[in-house]
């Protein structure tokens, strides 16, 4: 099965500006598959994920965190559950104020000290060349980090699996997926 989705999204149980309803409800109108809710862990208020059980969506939803670590400095990375799988994604590393090789670096500390399972090569949605390097030993994921309704759409992830939670990691995990660009960046 063809599947779409967005492994990097905020909602108000953090930063973001969409209600867990209309966060599903804008990702769903825009042909989404699956959707990974990664609100930051130090502003994620408790128990509002609670509501996810009386919202009525076609949506494979993954509970996450964005996670704040810290590696030389802090870092973000976002921490997905499938049913037994887990995804560890190192966040926009372009947003770390580094050169890239000492970002790099970073990554690579701290694949020393978690699963890690991927890197985004994207900022906000917008695609970052730069980390999409050999240098990095792990799968490339476009991602919006979306915060609200305009920012949803500009990157993605695609694949060819079966519609399960775990499957969707494990493809992730196996750099078995392409990413997704809107407007004219690039597609591959």
């Amino acid at each position: 099965m063809h599947l779409k989705g967005a492994l990097h999204v905020h909602t108000t149980c953090s930063d973001g500006e969409l209600s867990l309803a209309k966060t599903l409800a804008a990702h769903e109108a825009m042909g989404f598959d699956f959707v990974a809710l990664t609100d930051h862990d130090f502003l994620m208020k408790k128990g509002c994920y609670d509501e996810l059980s009386r919202i009525s969506t076609e949506l494979i939803v993954f509970i996450g965190v964005e996670m704040m670590v810290f590696a030389h400095g802090y870092v973000h990375i976002n921490r997905i559950e499938g049913e037994k799988e887990l995804l560890h994604i190192f966040n926009h590393p372009g947003e770390m104020g580094l050169p890239v090789d000492k970002a790099v670096e970073r990554i690579l500390e701290v694949g020393k000290s978690l699963p890690l399972d991927a890197v985004e090569i994207t900022s906000r949605g917008f695609y970052t060349p730069e980390y999409d390097t050999e240098k990095i030993p792990y799968p490339k994921v476009a991602t919006d980090d979306s915060h609200g309704k305009h920012m949803i759409g500009r990157a993605w992830v695609e694949m060819d699996c079966p519609r399960d939670k775990d499957a969707i990691l494990r493809a992730i995990k196996n750099d078995d997926f392409w990413n997704c660009f809107a407007g004219n960046s690039r597609n591959f």
